[in-house]
């Protein structure tokens, strides 16, 4: 797998910035199925979140969105399984730094723009174009 770039700016980004870029509608985006997906997961991701601070793995869960395979975290949903469009990874920010992907350096911000992981799921979408984090909220449901 090639190394994914990241921006230096590793600030949030709110999903509608991922799915309308430029105010110019997206026709048959696959960010569109995004929040689609988050929702109807969103019980069990909480869940996934909560068990991996409460087995003290990290305080920081990061859930990996992807369509095509990715050796990053432990797979939780398999989009052809479950017949949704993304498939979805458990990961901490430890794995995040370990890999490169998150810098050292940058881990202290990272730290500091963390939502709290008991209302809002931390996620990394990987896209052809790229990939960013967005913190989307867990369903009030």
């Amino acid at each position: 797998m090639d190394r994914i770039e990241l921006n230096k700016n590793i600030d949030q980004m709110d999903p509608e910035e991922l799915l309308n870029e430029g105010n110019q509608p997206q026709k048959d985006s696959p960010l569109a199925s995004l929040s689609v997906d988050l929702k109807l997961f969103s019980e069990s991701m909480r869940e996934v979140a909560v068990e991996i601070i409460v087995e003290g793995l990290s305080l920081y869960p990061i859930f990996v969105a992807h369509q095509h395979e990715v050796k990053l975290g432990e797979e939780i949903f398999n989009k052809d399984e479950l017949n949704t469009d993304w498939n979805i990874n458990a990961s901490t920010l430890e794995e995040f730094v370990e890999r490169g992907i998150i810098k050292k350096e940058l881990k202290q911000r990272f730290i500091d723009t963390f939502k709290s992981p008991h209302d809002y799921m931390c996620v990394f979408v990987i896209v052809p174009e790229g990939a960013n984090f967005v913190f989307f909220p867990y369903s009030k449901e």
